[in-house]
């Protein structure tokens, strides 16, 4: 899950997962909610550290995390309306409805990110039924 398969890039399938987990929580908590919560790993110093700091990871935390901040976002959307509205960082306003399908396009272009480097590690390449 740490293997960075497509040097130069420090993308693994762990720091997706790792990832993924932030932008549960930006989106959902951080935008809609608007709660007042720390991003997971990103920083100013370091934006990608979800995939920079990956070596001391383990994979057991990152799916806990991912889990939990899954289950506050289907919370989160269960309480609000489509068109309710939340606030980016940014200032832009912007509806549940927007940030489902922006989850939508984070979910397809990470699991194909997830599916090359797959294919990079194992070999197989196609369809895997």
């Amino acid at each position: 899950m740490r293997r960075r398969a497509v040097e130069p890039s420090t993308l693994s399938l762990l720091g997706l997962l790792r990832h993924m987990a932030g932008v549960e929580r930006s989106w959902f908590r951080r935008t809609l909610a608007q709660e007042d919560v720390p991003p997971l790993h990103s920083s100013d110093a370091d934006p990608d550290a979800d995939f920079n700091d990956v070596d001391t990871a383990t994979v057991d935390v990152a799916l806990a995390t991912w889990t939990a901040e899954c289950e506050m976002s289907r919370a989160i959307v269960e309480a609000h309306d489509l068109d309710d509205t939340g606030r980016q960082r940014s200032g832009q306003s912007v509806s549940m409805r927007w940030i489902l399908v922006h989850m939508i396009e984070e979910y397809s272009r990470h699991n194909g990110h997830a599916d090359l480097l797959r294919e990079r590690i194992d070999g197989a390449v196609g369809y895997l039924p």
